[in-house]
Parts: C-alpha cells; structure tokens; sequence
C-alpha cells in the first residue's frame, strides 16, 4: 500500500491509542493471575494482537470485543509432553519475544517461536546466555523457530543493562513463578530505565512488587492477583507523532486520553518539544501542541530511541543544528533506524548525517518532499506522514501498511485532524 499526502494541515482534537507497551504487560500479568481479568483497550495491533495470540497458545482464553480483553488465565499446573513444542508465532514483535522466553521457562513449558521480519536477526544476547546460566536450554543464536524448553532456577540474573529493557522485563514478569527468591542485576549504563518503571507498575497493579534497589531486583515467589478490571493507559510513543504534527500546526493539535504523569518514557517528547520551542500546555481536554519558532537543540536518545525518526522530522525545520546523541540502539529496531532516519529525511530534503552513533540535522524553511521508503518500519512511516506537513511538494510512502505494527489508525486518525 503507498499513501501520497499533499501537505496536511494538522488541526484539532484527537484521542490517544492505547499503549501497547503497557497492553503487553498486562495481558502477560492478567494471562498468570488468580482469575480472569478484564482489560480496557479500545484498539490492538500487530504487536499486541502476537502477545494474546502467544498466550493463548499457552492455554489463555482470550476474548477481545474491540474494547474490552478478557483474560481467563493459563493452567499454570498444566506440562508439555518431553517431545511436544507448543508454537508462540510472535510475528514482528520483539517485545512479545524477549518478554515470553523467559515466562515459558518460568512456566517449564516447552515452545517454538516463530518470528518474522527482521525479528530473527534482532540480539538476545546477553539474555540468552543468563538463561542458559539457570536451567534454559535454547537452540542456537539466529534460529527460526527459536526452541526453548528447560525449567528456569532462581538466583541472582546479572547481565549488562545498556542492550534492551525488554530483557529486564522479560525477566521481571517470570520471576514471581519459580519456587524461590530470584533477583535482576543490571551492570553498565542501564538503557531506557522508564520501560522498566512501566514494568514494575503493571506488575503491581497485579498485587506483586518487586523490591528496587535501583541497578537491582529482588522477586520473592509471588502470585498475580486480578484487579478484576484495569485500563491500559494512552500511548505517548504514538500520540508523540500527532504531537510533532501540532508543532509544526499554526492552529495545533490536542490529543487526549494521556496520563501526564505516566511511567512511559515517552512522555518525554512533550518537554522535547517545548525545548526546541513549540507552544505545549496541559489542558482539561489533553495535551495541546501548536506551532511557534523552533530552535535547534541537543537531544539524548538514550532513554526515548522510538522517539527519535519523528524528532528527527521537526528538527529538520528548526532553525539551526540539532544534535541528537546515544543513537546506537536505533541500529537494533525493526530498520537500521539511524540509517533510514537518514535516507528518508534526505530524500525528503533535509539536510541530515550519521556521525558515529549521532544524528546532526540542520533545519531548513521546508522540505522539497518525494518519495520515502517504509523499510517495513511503522516509525518511519509516520515520521514521514508528519515530515508531509513541511514539504513543498506532495510525499509519496511507499509499502505504508507497516504502520499495522503499532497503529493501524493512523492514516485515519491524521486525516481527522488535517485541513
């Protein structure tokens, strides 16, 4: 599917999508508790449709009403046969990946999951080799399907914190399962710390906490108690492309439905763009965005890469240079996305370069606009789609139906709000 945008006019209001970041996690804690769960959601994805689908291949039952989730929990006493592999296909997703390995083996299940698109090639490392460490055993690195089967033990996971957050969650969410304290340690620098912080209060709005004693910790064996019903939050990390469009909207966009004082990251992008000098308020009807001088700045990925492909797009606008630093993960997502960050804003006609693991971007008037390639990655499509308000000429995306990933409304949503 190719999308051609004629330089929308971004305008109005707008409700936040759930998160499904936060989806993930509450349907993996509803999928072990004490009793079936309801889960407000009011849209899924590809994404978030792999992790119910994964559970259900578990022995979930879960019933989804275009609202509503409802989750009857796994028979946690329930064994595979030696020889039978149940089939997990997690799709594109690495968050259902990285997050279920260590649950299966929490669990002693033995599962096959099959992967697509560039999830074979993304690293497990060094979870992989801190499972094997406590009773894992997995066929080898790069395999499709990956097979896993073995009884996770207790003890302390030690393993270095700068490589993904979905391994420390992954992690997280499968300890209270074993028959013995366990504990997380991370060594290094740890990477997207407000991933972790969402972890830990999914978990607790499941009636476990773990203790966090900062780069560690400590889960005693624990049982997940339904809250009955619990909402998943508004997504910042999608929201954050309507928000960019209102920052480059003399008239500005509101979105609603998000939690100004969320554990998500990403919310991180609303003082992004107040820095680079947007016009940002909280208002009673939600976060509203509009237009004013953008200036260059320096940025920080390290704890927000998703938000990088569409800060890219409003600072190759702001007068001056902007540098945004600690990319390197960015090579890791569904693209190489400090490669086709590049490409697709250069071909846009932003003046942009790779320097080591930065991006430096000069800001410019207006983009001349063309042609942007999807690289089957949903950031990039929408970065572009927001990059289409900007540009002289019209913005043809090509193979856009990758937004499916995370936000199959998008187009929609963007012309419900364009001029």
């Amino acid at each position: 599917m190719n999308v051609t945008l004629n330089r929308p006019v971004p305008s109005g209001y707008i409700d936040a999508i759930p998160s499904k970041s936060h989806a993930h996690r509450l349907l993996i804690c509803a999928a072990l508790a004490d009793r079936p769960t309801r889960i407000r959601c009011p849209q899924t994805n590809n994404d978030i449709d792999a992790t119910a689908r994964c559970l259900t291949a578990l022995g979930a039952k879960i019933d989804y009403d275009g609202e509503w989730f409802d989750v009857t929990p796994i028979d946690r006493s329930a064994k595979n046969e030696e020889d039978d592999f149940a089939i997990l296909n997690c799709g594109e997703s690495g968050s259902t990946l990285r997050f279920m390995v260590p649950v299966v083996l929490a669990l002693g299940r033995n599962v096959k999951f099959q992967m697509e698109g560039r999830l074979p090639t993304r690293p497990m490392s060094p979870l992989r080799e801190v499972l094997i460490e406590h009773g894992a055993v997995l066929s080898d690195a790069g395999s499709n399907p990956l097979s896993v089967s073995g009884k996770l033990r207790g003890g302390d996971f030690t393993f270095d914190g700068g490589i993904s957050s979905q391994f420390t969650t992954g992690l997280l969410l499968a300890l209270p399962l074993l028959n013995e304290s366990a504990s997380v340690t991370l060594t290094g620098k740890v990477e997207s710390r407000p991933y972790i912080d969402l972890t830990l209060a999914s978990m607790k709005s499941f009636g476990v906490t773990p203790v966090d004693d900062g780069n560690r910790f400590t889960v005693g064996p624990s049982n997940y108690l339904s809250p009955r019903s619990v909402t998943v939050e508004g997504d910042w990390s999608n929201a954050a492309f309507m928000l960019c469009c209102g920052a480059l909207s003399h008239d500005g966009v509101t979105v609603g439905g998000l939690n100004i004082n969320s554990t998500q990251g990403d919310r991180e992008v609303l003082n992004i763009l107040k820095h680079f000098g947007a016009d940002c308020a909280v208002t009673e009807n939600g976060i509203a965005v509009k237009k004013n001088t953008l200036s260059g700045i320096e940025i920080d990925a390290a704890d927000i890469p998703d938000l990088v492909p569409v800060l890219s797009t409003i600072a190759s606008v702001a007068h001056g240079t902007t540098v945004i630093k600690n990319c390197q993960r960015l090579r890791l997502k569904e693209s190489d996305r400090l490669a086709t960050v590049s490409e697709m804003l250069g071909n846009l006609g932003a003046d942009i370069k790779i320097d080591g693991d930065s991006l430096i971007i000069d800001g410019k008037e207006m983009l001349q606009g063309g042609t942007a390639q999807s690289y089957n990655d949903h950031r990039i499509v929408m970065s572009a789609a927001v990059a289409s308000c900007v540009c002289i000429n019209s913005v043809t995306i090509v193979d856009a139906e990758a937004v499916n990933k995370s936000y199959p409304a998008f187009f929609g949503d963007l012309e419900k709000i364009s001029k």
